[in-house]
């Protein structure tokens, strides 16, 4: 294996590491926004502010840290403009919004303080799809403005 490609498979795991290291984190950011929501009575659009909140800051947080790995791009392939690193670098979220959703919904659904507020303590699928929505669109920023990282650190 190449130095670079050595380097791009270490950095790739820093990545997939951090990445794990921040789904308790991403929990407890949303337990106290969510706790700051309901001691301002502010429940109306909670799951989706909060969600959104915590999703994007992760995100950002995310593609800072991206930037500090020392990724080299000259020996990787690029198909139809995405780069292979982009490739490997998402595939550390498989499963990443799919289980901060459970746990944002379970967190709903056993909130005695929520349960006056049918929307938001049991939030249906209308609700929950519109916010995967506004998720996708956070992700597509994510990783598109990671590839553009990729293709431009050669």
């Amino acid at each position: 294996m190449m130095t670079n490609e050595r380097n791009n498979a270490d950095s790739i795991r820093q990545f997939c590491r951090y990445i794990a290291e921040q789904k308790p984190v991403l929990k407890n950011q949303y337990e106290q926004l969510l706790a700051q929501d309901l001691s301002r009575q502010q429940w109306d659009g909670c799951f989706q502010r909060n969600v959104l909140a915590v999703l994007e800051q992760a995100y950002d947080e995310a593609l800072a840290f991206v930037q500090t790995l020392p990724f080299d791009s000259t020996a990787s392939p690029v198909n139809q403009g995405l780069s292979d690193l982009t490739k490997q670098a998402l595939g550390a979220f498989d499963g990443f919004v799919d289980d901060f959703l459970l746990f944002v919904v379970d967190k709903h659904r056993t909130s005695c303080a929520l349960s006056n507020f049918p929307d938001e303590h049991k939030p249906d699928k209308t609700y929950v799809n519109e916010v995967m929505r506004e998720i996708a669109g956070l992700w597509q920023n994510f990783a598109l403005t990671v590839n553009t990282h990729f293709l431009e650190c050669r």
